[in-house]
């Protein structure tokens, strides 16, 4: 699943020399042994500096003034500069708002990722509450260009690959939801093995916010599990319809943006206004089932990431219809994952306009937000979308019919 994988910030430059680095243009910049640019799906930086034969200074900003949730991602390339004998260069990466928080990943071809070991990541400047605002990666240099990435790339062009995969089995039907305010497609899959005929819909949503990786990688793997060639996901496929539209977000994420689309809106936060044409495709989505008498909402869920593995949910005594799914089937998946604790944190907040809290007040149907730690191990990623999805379909299948 790692397999599945620009901004120009103005105003920095002179920001940028008052701290004493000479900018150069954002995208690129170059020194004698290699070339640091961000051009390509998801590349971002505010600005880059030369500033040693062998080090290259970046700088980190939001796509949008602060306030904004402090997501600094960050995704550039160093290319060698032939000839090349593998030597050590440095990256800074500077933080003037906030601070890191992704730990730095490597490819050479944005398919396998792997870590940067800690001997290579080394803190230079931390504030008074010790959040590293400067850090120095060293990195080795390769025969090709070597991907330095907040976490692994999930491009569009990812997308289309994974879509190409399910599309292969006789349960999946793609389609387009529509346009994203860039004209981008955001496009779903319907899952079903009688389709048309199911009156019991399950919606699962990703990727509103862009370097949220763990819950998409997550949100991949359930839906895959759904698809099995197992007794249990044949008789979900039987019985429930699902919807799973796994990148909503598809402008923020091909501009690397931190948290917004490119009408400077959290997307998660716009579930209610409805300003954006991203939320207002699902908003229509969801209407057009609440609005058809042969069809049923009875489960939605909105997969994240953030600092910890997470279940954020409706407090038990708010009434859905089925009446307490989500607490069961979260007893369910923690009973799938011994030596594992489910976290689960329940709340409402009815001026908050997000996905989880829209759905129970306009459908009264079960939601949740489903979110995966940034760096949680990627084979306990793996695990917990599997574990997840047999336990939902487990308490779906228990369920009354409508």
């Amino acid at each position: 699943m790692l397999r599945y994988l620009s901004l120009v910030i103005t105003g920095l430059a002179a920001a940028l020399v008052s701290a004493g680095v000479t900018p150069a243009y954002a995208g690129q910049c170059a020194t004698s042994q290699f070339r640091l640019d961000s051009d390509f799906p998801a590349g971002a930086m505010a600005q880059c500096a030369v500033i040693g034969e062998d080090r290259i200074r970046v700088t980190i900003a939001p796509e949008d003034d602060p306030p904004i949730n402090p997501s600094p991602w960050y995704a550039f390339r160093l290319n060698p500069i032939a000839p090349n004998d593998g030597g050590m260069v440095a990256v800074e990466i500077d933080y003037p708002q906030y601070a890191h928080r992704y730990w730095p990943k490597v490819s050479t071809d944005t398919e396998i990722w792997d870590r940067l070991s800690p001997e290579s990541v080394v803190p230079l400047i931390k504030d008074d509450e010790g959040r590293t605002k400067r850090v120095l990666l060293k990195v080795q240099l390769s025969d090709i260009p070597v991907f330095i990435a907040g976490q692994e790339l999930l491009t569009p062009e990812h997308y289309d690959e994974w879509f190409a995969k399910v599309e292969q089995h006789d349960d999946v039907r793609k389609w387009q939801v529509g346009l994203s305010a860039e004209q981008r497609a955001i496009d779903a899959i319907t899952i079903s093995a009688r389709p048309g005929t199911q009156k019991e819909q399950v919606v699962l949503i990703g990727r509103q916010h862009p370097p949220e990786l763990t819950g998409a990688i997550a949100h991949l793997v359930f839906t895959e599990t759904l698809l099995a060639d197992t007794e249990l996901a044949r008789r979900y496929r039987e019985r429930f319809e699902t919807i799973v539209v796994p990148m909503v977000n598809p402008d923020g994420v091909v501009h690397g943006h931190w948290r917004h689309n490119t009408g400077g809106v959290d997307l998660n936060r716009d579930w209610g206004p409805f300003t954006q044409p991203e939320t207002r495709l699902m908003r229509d989505l969801l209407v057009g089932i609440e609005n058809d008498p042969n069809k049923d909402l009875r489960l939605f869920l909105d997969f994240h990431s953030t600092q910890k593995d997470v279940v954020y949910t409706i407090p038990e005594e708010f009434e859905t219809d089925p009446a307490m799914l989500v607490s069961n089937w979260l007893k369910r998946y923690q009973d799938r994952m011994p030596g594992y604790e489910v976290v689960i944190e329940a709340g409402h907040n009815a001026d908050r306009p997000v996905s989880k809290a829209y759905i129970h007040e306009t459908f009264g149907a079960p939601a949740a937000t489903f979110e995966l730690g940034d760096e949680t191990d990627r084979k306990r990623v793996d695990r917990i979308g599997k574990e997840a999805a047999i336990a939902m379909m487990e308490t779906l299948l228990q369920t009354e019919a409508p």
